[in-house]
């Protein structure tokens, strides 16, 4: 019996069946080989994302119905058993106030948590880790972020990022060194990519590496900030310079010498997470220590990023939950002008909104966890979006569950106020919203314009492009009076069939205007940012949409207990976003928008150049 059966056991659960274990270890194992490919090195395979093919006017359903579900029925009875101790840790043993007031976790807490298994959830057991797989991951995921998102912060920092390029790309030797040091060894780690000239645009990292005249050590100089785990870290993932054009990820080990931290950051939340700048100088780093290939430091960058984005929806899915329950708990009971507060549309229609959220934000997260188990190689678009609508989600949620509370909300024995703040980062790290929104509008768009050009190229030859030219002609043709657009209605439940049409109709629609202003701005579309937003917009909500209907369908299929519930979220979700939608398509093409734009432009302009308001006073 390994560590965390005996700690099954504590917790007042039969001990699970090692059989359990190792048959769930071993398809997590096979499911991550195929997770971990880069995308990119096969450009010839077929495209299976969904949000890419929405900028083609396409429906590409293979991944999104039906509603995945990938957990055999060993791996579910796996997950069960981890959630009551997990569970029970959170609830009983961690004290999030007391990590707060301290600005750290207590080391008693932290003790725990090792014996746990929290900080080796996905590695092999062989490494010392638990072996969970994406989905079983988000499920843990979950409970966590449903109790302290500082706690959560210093997790993923650690396993989502800090070591996750290990898992992913290191070598059979880089595994064995170092995967048993962050699972089981209390060695923490950390990922350090931003520097104090290099947020979101990684490509003007300045640190440097520079191979030794002997070609056994790398040379680190440089200095990077907002380093989660950056002054408790042993072992980081480093990202530096070795040509002016090259970057290079490394292993880097604080016990090579030369590594040094600042002290930890003052921030608005998530105050017991350790936050600090890093210092390397000298740093001699063993040429074995490279993660990747030399010069692929980018791409494994961007890969370890989009591999864990998904954690970031499931353990905002938590939070909302947890803001949606002290909210409702105060709507039962709270008593004005004679009547429960529940019983007033104004507070109905917040806690129907804050549900609906939730809803979304845990399909997303659900939906890409397992599409990834299955071998999805197309996720990042769709990881993307969870990010973006998980963080800002979270944000409202939390926001009306104080309002709910009103006064009380505001207290600090509430809890809200502290998850409002420790929110608040969410949507800045891992990739600001505001760049991942131009990173799915101009991804979708760079695919949508490799098939317009592959048209444009046909037309120039149609003898030798026939077959090509008859197909897209026809495609078009029918499109125009009606006929072989999108039709989402064949994948869902008979009572989504409306809410699917409408969706089918908006992405019919999207799909015209990414091509509309393909061939208005060409390559300039790169500059207009505005327009970009009103394409991130909706591909978001048309994403949000079909994954809802996926789900409730599912439901509806499996005769579950609270399918009538989800088919109700999920109408009223469709019903809106369908709206939203052809609202954020039409401003593209709007003059009125377009004048609007200008205006903020002109605006914005004066502003930074008088380098603050520029009113007159009233008096």
């Amino acid at each position: 019996m390994n560590r965390l059966g005996n700690f099954v056991i504590k917790s007042g659960r039969n001990a699970y069946k090692s059989d359990i274990c190792t048959r769930s270890l071993a398809s997590a194992a096979a499911q991550r080989k195929s997770t971990s490919v880069d995308p990119q090195d096969d450009k010839n395979r077929p495209n299976y994302s969904f949000v890419s093919n929405i900028f083609r006017g396409q429906v590409e359903s293979k991944e999104m119905f039906p509603y995945p579900d990938v957990l055999s029925a060993e791996q579910k009875e796996f997950t069960n058993s981890l959630v009551d101790p997990f569970e029970n840790f959170f609830s009983n043993v961690n004290n999030s106030v007391k990590n707060e007031e301290n600005c750290q976790i207590e080391q008693s807490t932290l003790d725990h948590m090792w014996e746990l298994g929290c900080f080796g959830l996905q590695p092999e057991e062989e490494y010392g880790g638990l072996g969970l797989n994406n989905t079983q991951n988000a499920r843990m995921a979950q409970i966590v972020g449903a109790h302290d998102l500082g706690v959560g912060v210093t997790l993923g920092a650690h396993q989502s990022i800090g070591y996750k390029g290990i898992f992913l790309y290191g070598t059979p030797e880089q595994k064995q060194k170092y995967l048993p040091k962050v699972t089981t060894g209390r060695t923490f780690a950390a990922f350090c990519l931003t520097e104090p000239s290099s947020g979101s645009d990684a490509a003007s990292i300045k640190a440097s590496a520079k191979l030794s005249d002997d070609g056994k050590h790398y040379i680190l100089n440089g200095s990077k900030i907002w380093i989660s785990n950056g002054g408790i870290c042993d072992i980081m993932t480093v990202f530096a310079r070795t040509s002016e054009k090259h970057l290079t990820a490394f292993i880097v080990e604080r016990g090579f010498g030369g590594v040094t931290s600042g002290p930890p950051e003052n921030k608005m939340g998530i105050k017991c997470s350790n936050t600090t700048e890093v210092f390397y100088e000298d740093v001699k780093i063993p040429v074995e220590n490279v993660l990747g290939e030399v010069g692929d430091g980018f791409k494994v960058a961007m890969n370890i990023l989009n591999n864990g984005r998904y954690g970031m929806g499931a353990t905002l899915s938590g939070t909302m939950k947890a803001c949606i329950e002290k909210a409702v708990n105060h709507a039962n009971n709270r008593l004005q002008f004679g009547n429960k507060i529940k019983e007033y549309g104004a507070i109905q229609e917040k806690i129907a909104r804050m549900t609906m959220l939730q809803y979304v934000t845990e399909s997303m997260s659900f939906q890409i966890a397992q599409n990834m188990d299955s071998g999805s190689l197309d996720y990042h678009l769709e990881a993307a979006i969870s990010k973006v609508f998980s963080s800002e989600s979270a944000w409202y949620v939390c926001d009306e569950a104080i309002q709910v509370l009103g006064g009380m909300g505001y207290m600090k024995d509430t809890g809200l106020e502290k998850v409002l703040r420790d929110i608040r980062i969410f949507r800045i790290f891992e990739g600001s919203n505001d760049i991942l929104r131009l990173f799915v509008a101009l991804t979708g768009i760079q695919y949508a314009g490799a098939n317009l050009k592959e048209l444009q190229k046909a037309l120039k030859n149609p003898a030798s492009n026939l077959g090509f030219l008859s197909q897209e002609v026809s495609r078009r043709a029918m499109k125009q009076i009606g006929i072989g657009g999108c039709n989402l209605g064949t994948f869902v439940a008979p009572a989504l069939k409306s809410q699917a049409d409408s969706i089918s109709q908006c992405i019919d629609l999207f799909g015209k205007t990414v091509e509309s202003l393909l061939v208005k701005y060409n390559k300039n579309i790169i500059h207009e940012q505005f327009l970009l937003n009103c394409l991130a917009n909706s591909a978001i909500d048309i994403y949000g949409s079909v994954v809802c209907l996926s789900r409730a369908s599912r439901a509806v299929e499996l005769n579950l207990p609270t399918a009538e519930h989800e088919v109700s979220l999920t109408k009223a979700w469709c019903t809106e976003a369908s709206v939203k939608i052809v609202d954020n398509l039409t401003r593209t093409s709007s003059r009125n928008y377009q004048e609007i734009f200008r205006e903020m432009k002109n605006i914005s302009k004066t502003v930074c150049d008088n380098e603050g308001v520029n009113t007159t006073h009233i008096v």
